[in-house]
């Protein structure tokens, strides 16, 4: 724990360091937002529509019982944009996207690539970590906005078929519930995320040993590390908008 401490806290000083130094490689970063979000959509459409339909079945199941389906739209909504949205799509972006950098970096660190890079007088930070830390962080808001939205029609078609909740009734609770604050903070918490990942994921690359039993390794590492910083820090940001941002 403590080498990867210092070995993470390092990694952020130079890429905070070389960020705003030239030479830029604005090409590799537009590949990687493609690789990281095109490639990622059809997953996250998937998942954000079966978990919207399978929340509004297990709202109305227990609600219909006390006659209170109509708070489902609410319940819902809040549930999708402040928890469920980026927690879920951020685990799926750890398990392909995180592993797959993970692997890349180290692929290439082995089989010395990493070095011939800097025999070139290239930086790898510049050339192989910023561009994957800030395609990460520029794609996953982006996905979990589209997980939300797909989640909440999910929601709504599962209410209009099986709760005879009309769509318009829906789309008005939903909209009267719903503030700017509610999604703001979901995007922060994907934010988070990403920037613990992508760079978790850029310095265990870097530090692999071993050769491809040692990428194997890395792999594993990075997607249960990742997957346990997104459940424990949910629950500490959960905890720190409760206190200064939502409101009930």
């Amino acid at each position: 724990m403590i080498k990867f401490a210092a070995g993470y806290g390092r990694l952020n000083f130079l890429i905070l360091k070389e960020l705003f130094q030239p030479p830029f490689y604005p090409r590799l970063l537009v590949d990687q937002i493609f690789q990281i979000g095109n490639k990622s959509f059809l997953l996250v459409v998937v998942t954000g529509l079966a978990t919207g339909s399978v929340m509004a079945l297990q709202f109305g199941a227990g609600l219909q019982k006390f006659g209170g389906t109509m708070y489902v739209p609410k319940l819902v909504s809040l549930a999708v944009l402040r928890e469920m949205g980026p927690v879920f799509t951020s685990l799926l972006v750890a398990g392909r996207v995180g592993s797959g950098i993970a692997a890349e970096v180290a692929s290439m660190n082995v089989t010395q690539q990493i070095d011939a890079i800097r025999a070139l007088g290239t930086s790898p930070i510049k050339k192989i970590v910023i561009p994957r830390v800030l395609g990460c962080i520029i794609a996953l808001p982006i996905l979990t906005l589209f997980a939300n939205y797909i989640g909440l029609f999910g929601a709504m078609v599962i209410s209009d078929y099986t709760l005879n909740i009309h769509p318009s009734f829906f789309v008005a609770k939903v909209a009267e519930t719903l503030r700017t604050s509610d999604l703001t903070t979901g995007m922060f918490k994907t934010f988070v995320f990403a920037l613990f990942m992508s760079i978790a994921a850029c310095w265990k690359g870097l530090t692999t040993e071993g050769g491809t039993r040692g990428v194997g390794e890395t792999t594993t590492w990075v997607v249960v590390a990742s997957s346990i910083f997104i459940m424990i820090s949910d629950f500490f940001l959960t905890k720190l908008f409760i206190a200064t941002v939502y409101k009930y």
